[in-house]
């Protein structure tokens, strides 16, 4: 079933993180983001959610649920590249992580493709999305339970 958007629309300072929203790993990602996201910089949807796929398919992302993608001034990153940013976005001591830049992408990318290939195995999966806290419910665009 899948909910209307939450309270808290995007706006033109807001960046947007889909995700996928029954793994484990991914979960706690978000729940990581969430606790440091000290500007109210982000906001979430889940790629198994309507909006989430409709934002997919605008940016024309892969349908994989392997990544997080982050949408930021209406330009879309995926893997390695999104986390960085997502990392810088997050402010000191976080932001130290953006010298992982320095590492070749094609590298980055190998060691993320591979946490994402196995990430249900290691870290497990949900039959659903989790329902976030009441204090940031209005920070998702919409979920699908």
């Amino acid at each position: 079933m899948t909910h209307a958007p939450m309270e808290s629309a995007p706006t033109q300072r807001n960046a947007i993180i889909l995700y996928d929203g029954v793994c484990n790993l991914c979960n706690a990602s978000v729940r990581f983001i969430l606790a440091r996201d000290r500007k109210d910089y982000f906001r979430f949807a889940s790629l198994q959610s309507d909006i989430g796929r409709t934002l997919a398919a605008q940016y024309d992302l892969t349908p994989d649920l392997s990544t997080f993608f982050l949408i930021e001034d209406g330009k879309a990153y995926e893997r390695s590249v999104a986390w960085l940013k997502i990392m810088r976005l997050l402010g000191k001591p976080w932001s130290a992580f953006y010298l992982l830049k320095l590492v070749p992408g094609p590298i980055r990318n190998w060691v993320y493709d591979l946490i994402g290939r196995n990430r249900y195995r290691w870290f497990g999966r949900q039959d659903s999305c989790p329902v976030p806290k009441a204090e940031w419910q209005r920070k998702f665009l919409a979920r699908r339970v």
